[in-house]
């Protein structure tokens, strides 16, 4: 049975509904307290690194995370008072993500145009997952 929608047109559905922000809108609000940025990539993806004080959120495991009834729950996406910036690699899925969060209800979730490419093109701030690591690391 052939597909009646290719990725294409999800992806230019879900860029018409889900707010997105440039790289540069991104980069200027990171140290707000009510933004949190959020890497969907897969786990083989985050070896280049990561947007600095990003939180990980496998793609296939999102919608799981955040509804507060799955065993999975995941409490940072409890916060009603943040902004989750969504990204990937390219955007593609970020925007799908986004989208899907937004049909469960969601209204303080957008990402990144461009995704981690064009973070890293941008020379937007990244760490290493050692470094987030060393970061989140409680303070003894």
């Amino acid at each position: 049975m052939p597909i009646t929608k290719g990725y294409q047109q999800l992806v230019a559905e879900a860029m018409a509904e889900v707010k997105t922000y440039s790289v540069s809108e991104v980069q200027a609000r990171l140290s707000d307290a009510n933004v949190q940025v959020v890497d969907i990539r897969d786990i083989r993806e985050l070896n280049d690194g990561t947007v600095l004080g990003a939180f990980h959120a496998p793609r296939g495991m999102l919608e799981f995370w955040v509804d507060p009834a799955s065993p999975y729950h995941k409490p940072i996406f409890a916060d009603e008072g943040k902004e989750f910036i969504l990204f990937c690699g390219a955007g593609w899925r970020s925007a799908l993500a986004a989208k899907a969060l937004q049909d469960m209800g969601m209204t303080n979730v957008a990402h990144i145009d461009g995704g981690w490419a064009e973070w890293v093109k941008q020379g937007a701030p990244t760490e290493t997952l050692e470094q987030q690591k060393a970061r989140r690391k409680p303070k003894a």
